[in-house]
């Protein structure tokens, strides 16, 4: 039976166990040999972070031939309109390469969001709306790049799920274990 642990990764933490220059590394949250990140999340992104210490479960998650879904809450820079998000519905195409089409919704500020540490910068002439993106792959910073590609810089991102686990109610640096 494979270990799976589904972490809430705090912003300003790497997706590895050892930190690196200013960035924290997993050790200094979660003390679990043998178990290992399936997939990653950039230092400055929070949220779903899974592990565990079967190598086919690490791969069919990290994976983008599985094209496991994942599910982003991404607070933005402006207010953009259901239209403006069109292009992420159809692919962007990013310079070197074009992503696949992903699922695009304007949300409220999900409910239970927990502060920054740090905070975002805040400018007071300039709004901030929030994006629920679902995307099949997962290319460097990808979310990041389709945002900015419409108008719309990420300030703030989150992965909420990946396939069928989700955050429900972990907290930063929160964690629980689920055997599959």
């Amino acid at each position: 039976m494979a270990r799976l642990i589904l972490f809430n990764k705090p912003y300003g933490v790497l997706s590895q166990f050892t930190p690196e220059g200013r960035w924290q590394g997993l050790r200094d949250h979660l003390a679990m040999p043998g178990v290992h990140a399936a997939g990653r999340l950039d230092a400055d992104s929070e949220g779903l972070l899974i592990l565990t210490d079967d190598g086919p479960t690490q791969s069919r998650i990290a994976d983008p031939r599985h094209k496991l879904p994942k599910t982003y809450w991404a607070q933005v820079e402006g207010a953009p309109t259901d239209a403006d998000l069109d292009p992420l519905r159809h692919g962007v195409d990013l310079g070197d390469f074009v992503t696949r089409p992903a699922k695009a919704r304007l949300i409220d500020e999900p409910a239970g969001l927990w502060p920054r540490t740090p905070p975002i910068r805040f400018r007071q002439a300039i709004p901030t709306s929030w994006i629920e993106l679902t995307i099949t792959e997962g290319k460097n910073r990808q979310v990041r790049r389709m945002t900015a590609k419409i108008g719309f810089p990420t300030l703030r991102l989150i992965r909420a799920a990946v396939g069928e686990w989700n955050l429900g109610a972990l907290l930063p640096g929160e964690w629980k274990e689920l055997h599959v």
